[in-house]
């Protein structure tokens, strides 16, 4: 009893100690994160975005991202926090916000808007998020997910026994995170109103969040297929959004306020020559090679294997999931050997047999045995590559059950390392958004051939949000994407 009366002490402390008012309700909530915390939080993952993400280096646009943010935060019901605004280099449609108003909207999602309005009431949704402090609301009720799975798992072990201990701290988990992932649907739906109340109070047609989800919606689908929702989806469905969106829309009234662009067209203009798609400068996939033309060198990985290329690293994951290789760089160095040793002086790798060698000509070394770790143990296939004054680490990995099987390609993949050839270093584009004018009567496949459009005539369609079978008029301005070669 005494355990008792002091766990709800704590708990009524942590209440009077945390309840806030929300700048977006007016209302009490319990919320464990203090502002001080938020921006830490927000500082410190901004600085990981940066680092692992990258940021469009372009003057221009991200002054007019910025330009739009500032009105939007200007009007937002939250004015204790400072708004950032940047551009990440993402080729995905997608923006979001960090703890401390770091506002996000990636190259990706601007090659989708047709409008200011659609850009903006995108970000008046995130700093929707930033105003009602959904971030710090998130980790509250995580917090409060799991003290109820701990309480539940000790009340259970003292009258039912451990396996009642265990069933219902499974259950617990799983209760738990339905509860965040629908207060998550929750947060989106209030972003949602938010930003279009920000967006119509600073000037924007609130509309256009409608819009733009259709958009969003269509390129979602070219891109991946159909998906059945998930309960866990952290979004509404779609049609959802845009039944609610267009609902609100219609309740709310644009201030006189005129848009930064005058029009579509200069709109447009604004966000010419973003790139579009990967950004050659990470590397290139080539159905299972990679090649970097700034580092000079291609690897293939074994047929049939997934490969994903990140901004420190590429991988590869069998048809089987059983098994994946990396390559990363190690820094700078000259001997492949003096790489090694620092790299296995601080890892727990069991050697089974090692060696010297050239790989394309190229001083090389590598490492074959078991990695251990937290009690569990893997085969690993290591090989360090000198090439330009780099050192890159291809790592090889799986079960040590499944090793023997896999060294064979984990050493042909490794071995096909080797610097670029001339034509090859001369194969690699990028791809930017400019605009083109239609003539009377064209259809997309018609145009795209003219005006030298590297996308699809569906992507051109969704991207440009019109039918794909539509008759284009004279002077009709589309975005297109066009190819250029890549120089390092």
């Amino acid at each position: 009893m005494k355990r008792t009366r002091l766990l709800v002490l704590v708990a009524l402390i942590a209440w009077l100690g945390g309840c806030t008012v929300n700048p977006v309700t007016g209302e009490s909530e319990l919320v464990l994160m203090s502002p001080e915390r938020e921006a830490a939080l927000g500082a410190q993952a901004a600085e990981q975005v940066k680092q692992e993400m990258g940021l469009v280096d372009d003057p221009e646009l991200s002054a007019y991202v910025r330009a739009i943010g500032a009105r939007l935060a200007a009007n937002s019901p939250r004015q204790d926090t400072n708004y950032e605004f940047r551009v990440v280099d993402m080729p995905e449609a997608n923006a979001f916000a960090l703890p401390g108003g770091y506002i996000y909207v990636s190259r990706g999602l601007l090659t989708l808007c047709n409008s200011e309005e659609e850009l903006a009431n995108v970000m008046g949704h995130e700093v929707g998020h930033v105003a009602a402090r959904h971030s710090a609301q998130r980790e509250t009720r995580a917090a409060g997910a799991g003290l109820l799975t701990a309480l539940g798992t000790i009340l259970a072990g003292a009258y039912g026994g451990a396996e009642a201990a265990q069933t219902v701290g499974q259950i617990g988990q799983v209760a738990g995170a339905g509860l965040i992932a629908s207060y998550g649907r929750d947060q989106e739906r209030q972003a949602d109103s938010v930003g279009q109340r920000l967006s119509a109070r600073s000037g924007w047609d609130p509309h256009q969040m409608s819009t733009f989800l259709r958009t969003l919606e269509a390129d979602g689908r070219l891109a991946h297929g159909n998906r059945a929702p998930s309960f866990f989806d952290s979004h509404p469905a779609t049609p959802e959004r845009v039944g609610n969106t267009a609902a609100l829309a219609g309740t709310l009234v644009r201030a006189a306020t005129p848009p930064i662009a005058r029009n579509r067209a200069d709109f447009l203009r604004r966000i010419r020559g973003i790139m579009v798609g990967p950004n050659p400068a990470e590397g290139v996939v080539d159905g299972t090679s990679f090649l970097h033309v700034g580092m000079d060198f291609r690897m293939k990985f074994p047929d049939g294997w997934n490969v994903q290329n990140g901004r420190s690293a590429v991988a590869a994951i069998s048809s089987d999931r059983g098994a994946q290789i990396a390559l990363e760089s190690q820094g700078r160095g000259s001997d492949p050997a003096v790489a090694a040793k620092a790299f296995l002086q601080e890892q727990q790798i069991q050697i089974a047999d090692h060696g010297a060698r050239r790989i394309a000509g190229l001083l090389a070394y590598h490492v074959a045995g078991t990695a251990n770790s937290q009690g569990s143990s893997a085969g690993v296939y290591l090989t360090w590559i000198v090439h330009d004054g780099a050192v890159f680490r291809i790592t090889g990995l799986t079960a040590v059950a499944k090793f023997k099987s896999y060294r064979p390609a984990f050493e042909r993949a490794a071995r096909s390392f080797r610097p670029l050839t001339s034509p090859e270093r001369n194969s690699v584009d990028k791809h930017l958004l400019e605009t083109a004018t239609a003539r009377a009567g064209e259809t997309l496949a018609r145009f795209s051939a003219r005006t030298g459009n590297t996308w699809s005539a569906e992507k051109t369609s969704i991207v440009n949000a019109i039918r794909p079978d539509a008759r284009l008029r004279a002077g009709q301005l589309l975005k297109i994407a066009v190819a250029r070669r890549y120089r390092p």
